[in-house]
């Protein structure tokens, strides 16, 4: 290894730094746990932490698996955009918003046309797809909220909007896998 690896190491995990309820963003301000910056960073830590559950649901090679491992990296992208919390730091790019939506594009037309609401649920992937999606549409929310007072972060938020349009559709294509499994609301008027 060389030297400046081993200076980059973490070999210490924890600090003791956040005991009393405050945390340091990526420039060095301190933060109460509970301020809605660290929240929307959670939201999109949790956001992952849902993908890569949804990832080990998936056989080697799934058709997925790659586009999901990509969509982590731009989660970790927008979580480095807030933990620098720096109008110098780079939005995240255009391109990442438009080839999500040209993923959607091609998984929804590969599904048959939706006449129903659907409830979550089906194959094990599915549900976990999901579930990810109600985790992206809270993580939204709370970067809206931020983004709204701090005037920032508005590529971010529009990456989520498709994300949890995208993993709908992802859901839907899982279960079409699993031989058509999805559930279909039933009102209780009917």
């Amino acid at each position: 290894m060389s030297d400046k690896t081993e200076r980059d190491r973490l070999d210490k995990i924890y600090t003791r730094g956040g005991d009393k309820g405050k945390t340091s963003l990526a420039l060095g301000g301190r933060l109460s746990k509970a301020d809605d910056h660290i929240k929307a960073l959670g939201e999109i830590d949790e956001l992952n932490c849902q993908l890569g559950v949804l990832i080990a649901t998936l056989q080697a090679g799934h058709s997925l698996q790659q586009p999901l491992k990509q969509i982590q990296n731009r989660l970790f992208d927008i979580g480095a955009e807030l933990a620098m919390n720096s109008e110098d730091y780079p939005p995240l790019a255009q391109q990442f918003i438009d080839s999500l939506e040209q993923q959607l594009d091609q998984l929804n037309s590969e599904l048959p046309s939706l006449r129903e609401f659907i409830l979550p649920g089906g194959s094990i992937s599915a549900a976990h797809c999901h579930l990810a999606r109600a985790v992206c549409r809270r993580a939204e929310r709370q970067l809206i909220q931020l983004g709204t007072k701090q005037k920032q972060f508005p590529q971010a938020c529009k990456y989520l909007n498709r994300l949890s349009d995208y993993l709908f559709v992802a859901a839907r294509h899982l279960n079409l896998q699993d031989n058509g499994s999805e559930v279909f609301w039933q009102p209780s008027n009917k």
